[in-house]
């Protein structure tokens, strides 16, 4: 008489730890088993777990900037924005920043987005708040992200009340000086306009009236004609 034979059990997939060296397949393996879990970040090949998000030094940020970038998203058909997606950048890195914008690969865009749904590559832009994650968004992720060619890396450094705005250029990342009014342009995105101290400051209004003012320029219409002809 044949002896049953139990059923193999499946094998337990191990779970993410802070600090664990992985490669970027064996991260997404880990982290797909884990659907409770939000935010953690591979960078460098070393993996980031998220910590408790406050509300003025990370979530109220976080949304006026998304404010901010989605509406200049909404007047420019050829873009898209998102918040909190994950960025497969290379084989050690995969971060979720807290806000990017990218030209639409249909439109000539430099990132692709994956059958399975991810980005793959550089957005044009991306946006984080930094707290508690300072040193390493402007430590590992920044070398990531210049390394692979984002063009302009913005930083909101919320507990120094200070913002800072990259732009690559020569393989390296140098600061965008403002124009004599205070005012920050975007050198990749025509029209994306921003006063800086107004940000800080929560005046959220001028920030919108600044970059209304960017949209009416003939740079952003030329752009947007630039767009539905790639």
């Amino acid at each position: 008489m044949a002896t049953a034979t139990k059923p193999t059990a499946a094998p337990t997939v191990p779970t993410l730890e802070n600090g664990d060296h992985l490669s970027r397949a064996e991260f997404e393996r880990r982290y797909d088993a884990m659907p409770g879990l939000k935010g953690a970040e591979l960078i460098e090949g070393i993996v980031y777990m998220p910590s408790p998000v406050r509300f003025a030094r990370h979530g109220e940020p976080h949304a006026a900037l998304l404010g901010w970038l989605f509406n200049y998203k909404l007047a420019t058909p050829g873009l898209r924005c998102a918040d909190n997606a994950s960025v497969r950048l290379d084989l050690d890195n995969e971060p979720q920043p807290d806000v990017f914008l990218l030209i639409d690969p249909k439109h000539g865009g430099q990132a692709e987005i994956s059958e399975d749904d991810y980005v793959e590559g550089a957005p044009e832009l991306v946006a984080e708040v930094a707290s508690s994650s300072v040193s390493i968004d402007l430590g590992p992720k920044l070398d990531a992200y210049r390394r692979n060619g984002v063009r302009e890396y913005l930083v909101w450094r919320a507990l120094d009340g200070a913002f800072d705005w990259l732009v690559l250029r020569e393989s390296r990342y140098e600061p965008l000086a403002p124009d004599a009014d205070g005012v920050l342009k975007s050198t990749v995105f025509p029209g994306l306009w921003l006063e800086a101290e107004s940000l800080l400051a929560g005046d959220l209004p001028k920030v919108m009236a600044t970059l209304n003012r960017g949209l009416a320029t003939p740079e952003h219409a030329a752009f947007v004609e630039r767009l539905k002809d790639a």
